[in-house]
């Protein structure tokens, strides 16, 4: 009896210890935080952030967490919208990693360096997968690479890691595809619907839903292997392939990440970092997460720029070659939509 009466006192004292905020400084209380997405409502990036939102309110005891979608040109609008943010610690986002190619490649239209970001953490890493829809006459890896004329492909804008992977993908494996920018999400779902584009290079978290209700199918992975679905890897025939499959495995690993504005004064993203592990080792967060087949794999903080840093780190044949694989002008892309151009101008001149 006296061990039982021991045993429920340390979980009570455990529990109390739990149940503490992540504010700690008392800095977030009766404020609001905007949480700023690079993409469209829908689609994994908003599914995630909203996710999230939720169990940073409760352990930030902010008022509230407001979700504030910021899309276009393959996630450029929204980071930079981020990086030239006010550092007070009210802002942080959520974008995709793929940005990391872009920078490499010296798109001038990401206007920030990705260093300087405050690093939060990220969710999951984000294995990819080719996904083709059931109305494409491709249905097999075997199939694309026998094409002989450009599959369309979708791409989200030219930067993002969708636009990034691809290209690269499509030049370590000798692929025929022609990607089409602007497609993203649950466009992207719905094109693949209507038969305008084939299929995609995605991440598996995000297409999971579509791929189970019987829209489209897994042809290859990458990053990960899936029961039945053969691996980028299994396709490598050479060392620059390999090597090639390999930087992409390394992105995938950088999945669903979140940061705030450079300059973010130290105490606030203390908060932010305790709160946001917080909200990732919720129980209930957990349980919401796998009834929506989101995993949730996270790293912290400075865990998490150190994979950023690193990534950035190539040498300077992998930055050529990564350059003339982005190139726009270059392979089977065509440029982007008019309101995609609208968008890179807008920021070019501002």
């Amino acid at each position: 009896m006296r061990r039982t009466l021991i045993a429920l006192l340390i979980c009570a004292v455990a529990g109390a210890a739990g149940a503490q905020p992540a504010d700690r400084s008392g800095f977030y209380s009766g404020k609001n935080l905007s949480y700023i997405v690079a993409t469209n409502p829908g689609g994994g990036y908003d599914a995630y952030a909203r996710l999230i939102a939720g169990f940073l309110e409760k352990h930030l005891v902010a008022d509230h967490v407001i979700i504030r979608n910021v899309p276009g040109a393959g996630h450029l609008v929204g980071a930079n919208t981020l990086a030239r943010s006010k550092p007070d610690g009210l802002t942080i986002g959520t974008f995709n990693a793929g940005l990391i190619y872009g920078q490499l490649a010296g798109n001038r239209s990401l206007r920030f360096d990705l260093r300087d970001l405050a690093w939060i953490g990220k969710a999951a890493g984000e294995p990819r997968a080719v996904v083709v829809g059931s109305r494409c006459a491709i249905q097999s890896m075997d199939a694309l690479l026998a094409a002989e004329t450009p599959v369309m492909f979708a791409g989200a804008g030219i930067g993002s890691a969708s636009y990034a992977d691809t290209r690269l993908l499509s030049e370590a494996l000798s692929l025929s595809i022609k990607i089409i920018p602007g497609y993203e999400g649950t466009e992207a779902e719905m094109a693949m619907l209507r038969g305008e584009i084939c299929g995609l290079v995605a991440s598996t978290s995000s297409m999971q839903s579509f791929v189970d209700a019987g829209n489209g199918s897994y042809i290859l992975t990458i990053g990960a292997r899936l029961d039945g679905v053969p691996n980028a890897m299994d396709y490598a025939r050479d060392e620059r392939a390999r090597r090639i499959v390999g930087l992409i495995t390394t992105m995938a690993e950088l999945g669903r990440v979140s940061a705030a504005p450079p300059g973010t004064p130290a105490a606030q993203l203390a908060d932010l970092r305790a709160a946001y592990r917080a909200a990732l080792e919720d129980p209930a967060l957990l349980d919401q997460a796998q009834r929506r087949g989101r995993p949730i794999e996270p790293a912290y903080g400075d865990d998490v720029r150190r994979l950023v840093i690193a990534a950035l780190e190539q040498t300077p044949e992998t930055i050529a070659f990564i350059k003339r694989a982005l190139d726009p002008e270059g392979g089977q892309a065509r440029v982007g939509s008019e309101i995609e151009r609208n968008e890179l101008l807008a920021f070019a001149a501002d």
